[in-house]
């Protein structure tokens, strides 16, 4: 089976947040073939490289959304035409209350970049400007919306352009003989997935281990996006808005990683027949050792292990182990950053956003030492002994501390303060390490620890603070719940049971047949050894049509949106490349 596997600041990058459990689930599905398409987010990300690949992995495209697109393209009279009337449709649904308007020029701009080439220059000329600006004045349009400014327009649309890039992408003559498309998030890493299905029938699973939507909203959230224009922020949130809707009503299959993540979808237009959810996967034997050792580490301590970042609360965590010393003054708290001001912000695009997050996590970190010093002082046992923080910031990848089953393993129980969570990472591996956890129920935090831990209300450091006494004078009951942990976690959260979901997702997809428009649907119709290299007929996206005699003529009253052509830049369609083409073998019968 081909596999067409769609990532977005991920694998086979380096660095990303996806780029772990898609390298795990290509390893472990080495029976199939995997083709990488994938959207890098900043240069820096792809200075650092790619990760080895495994041979299966048959084809790597990739694609920047960070740099300038300029493909060079002008379009003539009636391509400007077909432009406008694609890009009101498309703008229209954004500020308006039919999502069909959405699709249908979403699909019209997809088809005119296939047709005609990249669409950098229509999305940035004035007609788009003019076309925003209209929609924005309707009557059907919110109010935040009706008051944009020029500045807020000219902000939206570059934004669009850049969300917009995977239409003018080389990518379809490949996607088209995939058997599955498997995108590893949601928006605009799944529109390739979602232009594959539209034109060419190829099924397309949908995975969220994080909801693009939700991250977006908590990346613009007031305390990240001061200073962005509220029409802006309400026209953005409307885009990613249409096009989780689409992509949910669209895909054969979701598979969210938890029931959290799959309520979102469900309230943006997912049926449940199409729902499945799949657990992350993890590396169970990474805390085999301390997973197995329940007596190791300090019974008087808690731990904390996460990334630094406001909605972490690390501020409510440390008030509450005031109240824990009140009770248990031989306590500790121990806090081991895995990474500092990445935000909530962190599964989207990077830029300045990203780079504003970063500032915040530092800030937020400088604040949690100044109160921490200030809650407890240095303590010294007599007037000859050092004084010692009962709290300490640590970092995990020192001598004292090399693994994150180290960081676990240093105490009985570990906390979870969040007022903010998705899918908590932090829980899952406690879990494996055989760790008593107490965390705010937030998120999916109830789904993943089901019985085997305790759970207070967010922003309640009382509350926290009595569950972890509780736990700290009771160690036998902390043991019996880090056990019944360890059993939880090894059923639900290992990578074998992710990969072998992911294998029985893809053979059902391939089972029904899809429907493709060139009428071939069956199931291995085809042995692998039937494929030779090279495509032997030229791709079309829909029925085909004649193509003209000639160009039309260049209108002299209107003038193209850009100069002289030039050559296109690598990963932009090119049409002249079609007419290069070998013909198909009942054209030369």
């Amino acid at each position: 089976m081909r596999i067409g596997l769609l990532t977005e600041g991920g694998y086979p990058y380096a660095t990303g947040e996806a780029r772990l459990w898609c390298d795990r689930l290509v390893r472990g599905l080495p029976q199939h073939e995997f083709e990488l398409y994938a959207l890098s987010r900043s240069a820096e990300q792809e200075e650092r490289g790619r990760v080895p690949l495994p041979s299966h992995v048959t084809r790597v495209r990739t694609a920047p959304l960070w740099a300038p697109a300029d493909d060079g393209r002008s379009y003539r009279r009636r391509e400007r035409r077909r432009f406008a009337a694609a890009f009101t449709e498309l703008v229209r649904g954004i500020c308006g209350a039919d999502p069909s308007r959405f699709a249908d020029g979403l699909y019209g701009l997809a088809a005119l970049a296939w047709e005609e080439g990249g669409l950098y220059a229509a999305l940035r000329s004035e007609t788009a400007v003019r076309a925003v600006e209209s929609a924005c004045r309707a009557p059907e349009a919110s109010r935040a919306v009706q008051r944009a400014q020029v500045a807020d327009l000219l902000e939206f649309v570059d934004e669009l352009e850049r969300m917009l890039r995977p239409l003018s992408l080389d990518w379809y003559e490949d996607l088209r003989e995939v058997d599955v498309c498997h995108a590893a998030a949601g928006g605009v890493a799944a529109l390739p997935g979602l232009l594959a299905k539209r034109f060419f029938g190829v099924p397309l699973l949908v995975t969220e281990y994080g909801v693009q939507l939700r991250a977006h909203y908590l990346a613009h959230s007031a305390h990240s996006a001061r200073d962005e224009r509220p029409a802006v922020r309400a026209l953005l949130a409307a885009f990613h808005t249409r096009l989780a809707g689409e992509i949910y009503s669209q895909a054969d299959l979701l598979t969210p990683g938890n029931a959290h993540a799959r309520r979102w979808q469900e309230r943006c237009g997912a049926s449940r027949e199409r729902l499945r959810t799949v657990y992350p996967g993890m590396e169970a034997d990474r805390f085999a050792a301390v997973g197995e050792d329940p007596a190791c580490g300090d019974p008087h301590t808690l731990v904390w292990v996460g990334r630094v970042d406001p909605a972490k609360d690390l501020i409510a965590l440390l008030h509450a182990f005031a109240e824990v010393r009140r009770a248990e003054p031989r306590a500790r708290l121990r806090i081991f950053a895995t990474a500092v001001g990445t935000g909530s912000g962190a599964a989207g695009s990077g830029g300045p956003a990203a780079a504003a997050n970063h500032e915040v996590g530092h800030g937020y970190l400088a604040d949690c030492r100044s109160l921490a010093a200030q809650l407890f002082p240095d303590e010294a046992a007599d007037a000859h002994a050092v004084g010692e923080n009962p709290v300490t910031f640590e970092e995990i990848g020192g001598p004292d501390v090399p693994s994150p089953a180290h960081a676990y393993g240093s105490g009985r129980v570990v906390v979870l303060s969040s007022v903010i969570e998705g899918f908590p990472i932090t829980l899952a591996e406690a879990m494996f390490c055989g760790r008593a956890t107490v965390s705010t129920d937030v998120g999916a935090v109830v789904e993943v620890i089901g019985g085997t831990g305790l759970v207070v209300p967010p922003r309640n450091p009382r509350a926290l603070a009595e569950a972890c006494v509780t736990l700290l004078q009771d160690p036998e009951r902390a043991q019996r719940l880090g056990s019944a942990a360890r059993a939880r976690a090894l059923e639900l959260f290992t990578v074998e049971q992710n990969v072998a979901a992911f294998q029985e997702s893809y053979l059902r997809l391939l089972a029904r047949g899809p429907a493709r428009p060139d009428g071939t649907g069956v199931p291995f119709e085809q042995p692998p050894e039937a494929r030779v290299p090279g495509h032997w007929a030229t791709p079309t996206w829909a029925t085909p049509h004649p193509e003209p005699a000639a160009p039309p003529a260049a209108d002299p009253a209107e003038p193209p949106i850009r100069g002289d052509d030039v050559e296109a830049q690598p990963g932009l369609m090119v049409p002249a490349a079609r007419a290069e083409r070998a013909p198909s073998p009942e054209a030369s019968a």
